[in-house]
């Protein structure tokens, strides 16, 4: 069994110094802790001694108010970055997980990634995670010291991992949890991108079109027609052209004022659920946004339940990570029901969010004790069902904008050609 030299505090604040025999670095703190000490630095033997003089000053004034991470200078900084993209804390995770599973310290393996990290947010916090638990905090505490960085899934899901000496197991698994739920945001990224795409393009077509175009058309109408009167769908072209024209400072007022009104309005608890179930309903959109709910929900919380956290916490967690208020619901209903020793399937299934195929699979892992990995073979499932949904709601698309972008533009040429067509016959005529 490694061997561990430690610099640790006892009640009275007097430092000693020791070895102790542990399986991991946490184990040995947690030795420590259980004897009455307050560790400072924890060093496997072989890897660097335990550090003195000026580095356990350090610790020792690290340590002086727990819990509160290190502060490095002072000052109001303004508009300052402090989140990290998922992608940069997914390559973080994976990186530190295959470092511990190397059998690597947790103190070392943060040094390691401190030192090769890019991102200036994610590199400042490595280093105050590594401050914090080279005084002695367990990594989950010194993940909580930064919510904008860890949400409470991943803390919770380290924490698990340190009470059952899997740490290394659960950030692999947590690393897995993030390379999956990216993937599938991407795909609905990808999905939704392109009529948003096509619909840009038709506006600022249109926008062209009846800005610039249609009042030379006007003009050449009047010289060549005078007062004879023009076809109504051209009429309503050069309407909508001067209205266009004359109101457009108040055209983009009013759209300003109502993304800001459906922002508010968004925001607001009773809001959120009435647009997240109109998202659900959305025709070709909808089916992709709820398989893709529920694959979060089921891998969700499978993964937290199989990492060993309680299954209330569990649930409470994943209904803050759900991301659609309509799915946040019904999981409020399930931790009741659990709450009150019932099965979370009644609940689920009274909500009419999840279809009968989640239900039935949910039954079955509660009734055979297998429900964490019945959760994680339904958020698969579901995975191959966002790609199918991806993969048809791309390929009816295509032809829809299409359609849609020529409708557009063909209607306001052919109110142009109209007229043209009688200038044509009134110059035969002559």
């Amino acid at each position: 069994m490694p061997k561990f030299n430690y610099v640790a505090l006892d009640s009275r604040g007097t430092e000693s110094t020791g070895v102790v025999e542990a399986a991991s670095s946490n184990e040995a703190i947690g030795q420590l802790r259980q004897a009455g000490f307050f560790p400072t630095s924890v060093v496997e033997e072989g890897k660097g001694g335990a550090r003195k003089s000026a580095a356990s000053k350090k610790a020792t004034k690290t340590m002086a108010a727990p819990g509160t991470p290190a502060k490095k200078g002072s000052g109001i900084e303004l508009f300052k970055k402090s989140t990290v993209k998922s992608k940069t804390l997914m390559i973080f995770t994976r990186q530190l997980a295959t470092l511990i599973d190397a059998g690597l310290p947790l103190l070392r393996g943060l040094t390691v990634l401190a030192k090769q990290e890019k991102d200036l947010v994610l590199k400042k916090t490595i280093n105050m995670l590594a401050d914090s638990v080279q005084g002695g905090n367990t990594f989950s505490e010194s993940l909580a010291q930064h919510p904008k960085i860890f949400n409470k899934l991943y803390i919770n899901m380290v924490k698990a991992g340190e009470l059952g000496g899997v740490l290394e197991l659960v950030l692999n698994r947590l690393a897995e949890f993030q390379e999956k739920a990216q993937k599938i945001a991407n795909k609905v990224k990808s999905a939704m991108a392109y009529p948003m795409i096509v619909l840009v393009i038709a506006i600022l077509i249109m926008w062209f079109l009846l800005v610039f175009i249609v009042p030379k058309f006007e003009a050449i109408f009047k010289d060549m027609l005078g007062n004879k009167p023009l076809p109504d769908i051209t009429q309503i072209v050069i309407g909508i052209s001067k209205g266009i024209q004359e109101h457009f400072f108040g055209i983009i007022g009013t759209v300003v004022g109502l993304v800001i009104a459906y922002q508010l309005f968004a925001r607001s608890n009773a809001g959120r659920v009435i647009l997240d179930r109109i998202k659900l309903k959305i025709p070709l959109m909808g089916d992709l946004l709820r398989k893709s709910a529920i694959s979060r929900f089921t891998r969700t919380l499978g993964t937290l339940v199989e990492s060993g956290v309680p299954i209330l916490q569990a649930l409470n967690i994943t209904k803050d990570t759900s991301g659609n208020a309509v799915i946040a619901d019904a999981i409020l209903k399930v931790h009741d029901a659990v709450k009150e020793g019932e099965s979370i399937v009644a609940p689920l299934e009274s909500s009419g969010v999840f279809p009968p195929l989640v239900i039935s699979m949910i039954d079955v892992g509660e009734e055979t004790g297998q429900l964490p990995a019945m959760l994680l073979k339904v958020a698969d499932v579901f995975d191959d069902e966002v790609d199918n949904a991806v993969a048809g709601l791309t390929a009816m698309l295509e032809p829809l904008m299409i359609v849609f972008l020529a409708l557009v533009v063909g209607s306001i040429v052919i109110a142009l050609f109209m007229p043209l067509i009688s200038i044509i016959q009134q110059m035969q005529s002559q």
